[in-house]
């Protein structure tokens, strides 16, 4: 949103880490848990979500209503709260629960801060490694094990030399997978599984490409924001804004970017 002062930006920037602190003290206290179990919310396929989902998003939502209560809530679990600010907070407590279940240290916690034009805010925690990655009202930096650093894509690159990420091998659609296949069939290595997880190593400049369909706006607006203040781009397959979710292309630069929505054309 324009118009934010300086303190105004700083103020959402520590409120935003506040609420990653929160989710990170809910989601470990259930991590690698032997009692840790899953419901389904879908009848024809597995979609996990746990008591630790709930818990991190319903200790946000708390912080939010005492905090921001003129804002609005967008969240994987709990659906929406309208607001009167402009401003919505889009939160996916785990983004990644298969691998939360799984006790794999990929999953992470998604926190975005939007306006109607799409994410201003975003992080991305994962708080097993301790890793939070944080982009937009003038910052981009992660924090973690090695320190703080600031946050840099990589630099353009052809596709036979680039890295490319997606969470689930059959990616959507017969269709859609056929068309991720054009790209990784040209990419120097293609890797799978990572889930939010593989957007912040895009911000952190380690890799070039992540390619995915079926997303919803909880799992994108926060790579988005973190990505784009690294000096990357995320679009639709088409090249239009992705915010609300779908079909993904997050890119460490244009040029590479151009190179695989050719590709994803046919």
């Amino acid at each position: 949103m324009a118009g934010l002062s300086e303190d105004e930006r700083g103020a959402l920037l520590a409120l935003a880490e506040e609420l990653a602190e929160a989710a990170r003290a809910e989601t470990l206290a259930h991590f690698r848990s032997p009692a840790l179990d899953a419901e389904t919310k879908e009848t024809d396929h597995f979609d996990p979500v746990t008591v630790a989902d709930r818990a991190a998003e319903a200790r946000m939502r708390e912080i939010l209503a005492a905090r921001r209560p003129q804002d609005a809530i967008l969240g994987e679990e709990m659906g929406r709260k309208e607001g009167s600010s402009g401003l919505t907070w889009v939160l996916d407590p785990i983004d990644g629960t298969r691998g939360y279940l799984s006790g794999t240290p990929t999953w992470g916690v998604l926190i975005a801060l939007s306006d109607a034009t799409g994410p201003l805010l975003g992080i991305i925690d994962q708080p097993y490694i301790g890793e939070r990655f944080v982009g937009g009202l003038g910052t981009a930096r992660v924090t973690g094990p090695q320190g703080t650093a600031a946050l840099r894509t990589r630099s353009p690159r052809g596709l036979d030399e680039a890295i490319l990420f997606t969470t689930f091998p059959e990616v959507g659609t017969a269709e859609e997978g056929a068309a991720f296949r054009r790209v990784a069939d040209k990419a120097r290595l293609t890797r799978y599984g990572m889930d939010c997880y593989a957007y912040a190593l895009v911000a952190a400049g380690q890799i070039d490409l992540v390619i995915e369909a079926g997303l919803n706006a909880y799992d994108i607006q926060a790579p988005i924001a973190v990505i784009e203040a690294a000096g990357g781009i995320v679009t639709d397959w088409e090249g239009g804004p992705v915010h609300e979710g779908g079909r993904a292309v997050a890119a460490a630069n244009r040029e590479i970017h151009a190179e695989a929505l050719k590709l994803l054309a046919g």
